[in-house]
């Protein structure tokens, strides 16, 4: 009967690979599930996630909250029942290591175009935010 109440599913990552599928009980959370996700990947890669704040899963087209549970983040309208669901791990790359902020990793030919300047703000944002 447990078995019916659980969830069941995989991780993909960007390299195409996959994680589980396996079965989770409703109650566990998102966060949980990405430090699960975080502890089976290779700690020896440079660029990979540190913290479960470097990486994001995306259910359904959604990104999950940390602090909401695996059946709060359920798309019911995507699912098939009975089905494995699928969610999508997008891992941040390292920032640099220079303490010039976030405003210096890009740089700017003719500042003084307003186009310009919101094209590459809004590229910092989106990188940033990534």
């Amino acid at each position: 009967m447990a078995s019916e109440e659980s969830i069941e599913v995989k991780f993909r990552l960007a390299d195409g690979s996959d994680i589980g599928p396996k079965r989770y009980s409703p109650t566990i959370t998102v966060g949980s599930l990405k430090e699960m996700i975080l502890s089976q990947l290779p700690q020896d890669e440079s660029n990979g996630p540190k913290t479960i704040n470097d990486m994001k899963l995306i259910n359904a087209g959604k990104i999950l909250e940390n602090h909401k549970t695996l059946a709060e983040s359920r798309s019911l309208v995507s699912e098939v029942p009975g089905g494995i669901i699928t969610m999508l791990v997008v891992m941040r790359p390292p920032m640099p290591d220079n303490n010039h902020g976030y405003g210096q990793m890009f740089v700017i030919p003719n500042a003084n175009s307003p186009r310009v300047k919101a094209i590459y703000l809004a590229l910092a944002v989106l990188t940033w935010y990534r």
